[in-house]
This record gives C-alpha cells, structure tokens and sequence, in this order.
C-alpha cells in the first residue's frame, strides 16, 4: 500500500474581522454635495456681494455686478456647487484616510518592528516577539501577531510534519493579511474617481459657459452683448479652475496614500516571510 502522509489539520485564523462603519461611504458625498450648494448660494450668491441682486432669490438667482473676485465665482453657473461639494469630499476622504492610515502605520519603524522580531525568533523567544507586536499596534503588527501565535503553536504540534507547520503559518498569514488590506483600501476609489471625473465636470461646465456666450453673441450682437459674452467666459474659466484643482488634489492625496498602503504590504510581506524562514530553520 502506498504511504499517506499525515495531512495539515485546518485552523480558523485567530484574527477577527474588523468591524467598521460604511456609513461614512455614502452620507459624506451627499452632505458634500449639499454643503457645495449652500457655499455657492448663500455665501458666494449672498445678496450682499452683488450690485444688482436678484430680490426673488430662489433656487438660483440671476445677481448681477459682483462686487469681488469672491462673488464673482457665483457666475460660474450651476456646475460649481458640483465642484465645491467635490472638492470637499476630496478633503473629507484624505482626513478619513490619513487618520485610518495612520493608525495602521501603528508604532515606530516598521522595519525596526521586523528586525527586532527576527532577533528574538533567532533566540527562540517567541513571547518576546509577541510583545513586540502589541507595542507596534499596527496592521504590520496585526498580522505578524497572528502569525506568531500560530507559530507557537506548531512548536509543539506532534501530528505534522515541517513542511506541513510551515504551510499551516502561511495560511494564518494570508487570512489576517486578508483582513487588514480592505480597511487600508477602503473609500480610495472616492479619490481615484475624483481625479479623472473632476477634469470632466469641470470640461462641462466651460462647454455650458461657452454655449452661453456664444448664445448671446449670436442673439444681441455687436456691444450689446458684451456683458453676456463676459458672463458666459467667467462660467467657463471658474469651472475649469475648479475642476482642475479639485483634480490635482484628489491626485496628490491619492498617491500619497497609495504610497503609504504599499509600505505597509511590504512589511505585511516581509513579515510572512520571516516567521515561514525562521520556522523552517530553527523547527526542522
């Protein structure tokens, strides 16, 4: 009869799902969005700031003469309340996930973190390492603590061989690994989504401004016209800055925390392979 070898017995991961909100995914776009509109019509449509304010107010009323350059972006049109509710989502994402980042950065180095976990699994005090992970308090640490637990425990599992304990490690090692990467990840597609639909909305609101010059060109011609073809131009070029920049900074944010996400999966890595290395060598 050919030989069975004994088979690895399977472990549910000793790290728990974390438990976080989603409610912030969908109130902060819709309170972003009506705050953009309440900045463009009471503060930068404020009555006040206009030579020749619209008494009937409304939804969007016609002001005419803008007294500063403030008040002047209120002729932007309708688009921009758009673009502020956009931009202050691109802010209210980047504080949500710098503070979450942040948190999951935990204490310290990480590389120093590695290293000095590596230093007491080569003396063989796994207890120290543990101890290690609970100063670190980061996902890095997260991981490797789970890791480590199971580490231990294959130390004095009978029923296995190497090969099998390693493999066991690993496993415990992916599954608390796939339980950090979504709250590192979670609500970057708001920035990334921002970056390209920014520009676009943005590209819509110069074409609407010079349809509206080129409108009231064609309707008045000549000098009578003017101030309409200034209008229309305005809406345009405000649109197109603040489109830009809420682009630009949706960008830079998102890049920044890609950036830090990817220094925390290499720790994440590093941190798999040591305990699967360092087993391997020391428990054969």
């Amino acid at each position: 009869m050919a030989e069975t070898k004994p088979t690895a017995s399977v472990k549910g991961t000793s790290v728990q799902p974390k438990k976080s909100s989603n409610a912030i995914s969908w109130i902060a776009p819709v309170v972003c969005i009506i705050a953009g509109y309440a900045i463009w019509r009471f503060i930068l449509g404020g009555a006040s700031g206009f030579e020749n304010p619209d008494k009937s107010g409304g939804f969007w009323p016609a002001h005419k003469g803008p007294k500063d350059a403030l008040h002047r972006i209120y002729e932007g049109g309708i688009i921009v309340p758009l673009l502020i509710g956009m931009l202050l989502m691109v802010i209210v994402f980047s504080i949500e996930r710098y503070l979450t980042i942040r948190k999951a950065l935990g204490n310290g180095s990480i590389n120093d973190f590695v290293r000095k976990v590596q230093y007491h699994l080569a003396n063989r005090n796994v207890d120290a390492a543990l101890s290690e992970c609970d100063k670190q308090r980061g996902s890095v640490g997260n991981v490797m603590k789970a890791g480590l637990r199971r580490y231990k425990e294959m130390i004095s599992e009978g029923g296995m061989n190497t090969e099998q304990k390693v493999i066991s490690i690993q496993k415990e090692v992916e599954e608390a690994t796939a339980l950090e990467l979504p709250m590192l990840q979670k609500n970057l597609v708001f920035l990334s989504t921002i970056t390209s639909v920014g520009t676009l909305v943005a590209l819509l609101g110069t074409v609407i401004g010079m349809i509206r010059s080129f409108s009231a060109l064609g309707a008045e011609g000549g000098a009578g016209a003017a101030g309409e073809l200034a209008v229309g131009i305005s809406e345009a070029l405000y649109n197109t800055a603040l489109g830009i920049g809420t682009s630009a900074l949706a960008l830079i944010m998102y890049n920044i925390f890609t950036t830090k996400i990817d220094s925390i999966t290499y720790g994440i890595d590093e941190s798999g392979f040591t305990l699967t290395q360092s087993f391997a060598s020391l428990y054969k």
